[in-house]
């Protein structure tokens, strides 16, 4: 039994609130969505039991990008037990052997409670998780997670969107949330389309599940039509439509871009990499436990600056909402750029420096 047939649930509405993201600043005070509602700012949920830990198996390995650089896992429960039910858009917080902690979406079967499956790019010069995932989990490897978690979820119209068609937009790995979000839009009857950009054909991950949905996909590849402009990526986003876009940062920034002043066009969006700075300023940060002083450059992250200064700091999504890089400032004032922490914690004294800075260039003393 196929995907669509298997898949009865459609997910919860999320009243088509739009993912927010400091990054792209200059074109998100042009940018709004078809209602009002639609503009404000989502905060993601934590795991409904976050002292939950579940502890899953490598039970399958398959290539799926003719590159040889995108492998996918399929996942299921160590001791045997269902795994708990996710939506289109969800992804694990996967603690690696290694005590890397890293987010991969989902992107297999809704339905399928006695498995989960992931893909993840091989990334040479990137934090050391996707070349773990490629070389050191075999099957039988072990990983755990607290559950399914989402950041990216689709609304679909007539089922808790006020829209009437859905554009996707996938650049490359971006294909991962989204795979599963197809099959529920066909299966549902939406009117929707999408566009599978990357660099080559043998680049692009899951090209023949993607094929079997025909004339609604576009692949474009920059070797045979060269680099898509916005306009491309978007195409004919009349009145009423949702676009659900994941991919490198360029291509957000185009897309988003090229919907300024659209304001009968929902954009719903997710990103794999850190983001850039935007209206940063120059400061310094002092760690507590060695007297070293660390200069952040006005354009780079707190944490960049402190992996490039030798300071151990635990890290995972590098974008302000999985929470790991939380560290305690023992003074300076912080310039809070997450929508993650609360009131309470930022009391407290608590940062997020994959995001966050000092505010007014101030100085920091960070516990570490």
């Amino acid at each position: 039994m196929g995907l669509l047939d298997r898949y009865r649930q459609a997910p919860p509405s999320v009243s088509g609130r739009r993912r927010h993201d400091i990054a792209l600043g200059i074109a998100d005070t042009s940018v709004s969505a078809l209602w009002a509602i639609s503009g404000a700012i989502r905060k993601m949920k934590p795991p409904p039991d976050p002292d939950r830990v579940l502890p899953l198996r490598v039970v399958d390995r398959q290539v799926v990008a003719r590159d040889q650089d995108v492998v996918a896992l399929t996942l299921a429960c160590a001791d045997g037990r269902p795994l708990p039910r996710w939506h289109p858009g969800s992804h694990l917080d996967i603690a690696l052997p290694s005590g890397r902690l890293r987010q991969y979406s989902l992107c297999g079967d809704p339905a399928d409670t006695g498995h989960y499956r992931i893909a993840v790019r091989r990334i040479i010069d990137g934090g050391g998780g996707s070349i773990e995932v490629h070389d050191e989990l075999p099957v039988g490897a072990g990983v755990t997670t607290h559950g399914p978690r989402n950041a990216f979820p689709l609304t679909v119209p007539g089922y808790g969107s006020p829209t009437h068609r859905v554009r996707f937009i996938a650049g490359g790995i971006g294909i991962t949330p989204i795979l599963p979000m197809l099959a529920l839009a066909e299966r549902l009857g939406v009117n929707w389309s999408m566009v599978y950009a990357g660099r080559s054909r043998d680049s692009l991950p899951f090209i023949d599940e993607v094929s079997r949905f025909g004339h609604r996909i576009a692949i474009r590849t920059d070797d045979v039509a060269g680099v898509p402009t916005a306009a491309d990526l978007i195409g004919d986003c009349g009145e009423g439509t949702a676009v659900y876009a994941c991919g490198p940062a360029a291509m957000l920034t185009a897309i988003r871009s090229g919907l300024v002043g659209r304001d009968n066009v929902e954009l719903h969006f997710e990103r794999f990499a850190a983001p850039p700075v935007v209206d940063g300023r120059e400061f310094t940060v002092s760690i507590a436990s060695t007297g070293q002083d660390v200069h952040v450059g006005a354009d780079e992250t707190l944490l960049t600056a402190l992996r490039r200064s030798n300071v151990a700091a635990p890290y995972s999504c590098q974008q302000g909402f999985c929470g790991t890089c939380r560290t305690r400032v023992m003074a300076g004032a912080v310039d809070h750029r997450d929508t993650l922490l609360t009131d309470p914690e930022r009391a407290g004294g608590m940062m997020l420096v994959c995001i966050s800075r000092a505010a007014n260039g101030e100085r920091l003393l960070l516990d570490l």
